[in-house]
């Protein structure tokens, strides 16, 4: 038998398919360099890269023929499984950790959803009733500031009142409101 160093890489796929660990050593030792090379500067890590080298040749072994030496060399064939193999990874790394981020936002709103719900609604009780208990015209001109999204200066025109008018009754109208609910125990009300 010949020197395994002087075999071709046709010859080599010819023995690997006749299960020869020797031939497939002898690939490694040729070309394994430039498929970890390849599969580390697509993936941009070495552990990822060790993998994709290892799939690479575990499928050279497993079906080796799937290399066609009269479509091109060995080497060539080598690198497009390591390139193919290398933006699978990407995509699947990239893909599972938009899944994560996924998931974690809808725990986080599941989070939300059940502990602060139920305080939500008795907040909301809360604040309406210190909006009903201030003087019609302070109440209107929070409502139409804070519920309706109006600037002081429209909430002014609305009214048909001055703007500095609209501006103090919102202040004490929100000074009288803030008391009411420290009064009820409303935690941070007060600030």
């Amino acid at each position: 038998m010949e020197d395994i160093r002087e075999v071709s890489d046709a010859q080599l796929v010819t023995m690997i398919a006749r299960y020869n660990e020797v031939a497939l050593a002898e690939t490694y030792r040729r070309h394994g360099g430039a498929v970890f090379g390849l599969a580390r500067r697509v993936l941009n890590g070495a552990a990822e890269a060790e993998d994709v080298t290892q799939e690479v040749f575990l499928r050279l072994w497993n079906q080796p023929e799937r290399f066609d030496a009269t479509r091109g060399n060995l080497r060539s064939w080598l690198l497009t499984q390591s390139h193919a193999r290398a933006v699978e990874t990407i995509r699947s790394l990239t893909a599972r950790r938009q899944r994560e981020i996924n998931d974690a936002h809808k725990a986080a709103r599941g989070a939300y959803d059940m502990q602060h719900e139920a305080w939500d609604v008795v907040l909301a009780e809360d604040v309406k009733k210190a909006l009903g208990e201030l003087p019609p015209e302070e109440r209107r001109a929070i409502e139409l500031a804070y519920f309706e999204g109006y600037t002081y200066i429209k909430v002014a025109e609305i009214l048909n009142e001055p703007e500095g008018t609209v501006k103090s009754r919102i202040r004490n109208g929100m000074r009288r409101m803030r008391a009411t609910l420290v009064e009820s125990g409303i935690e941070g009300a007060d600030r």
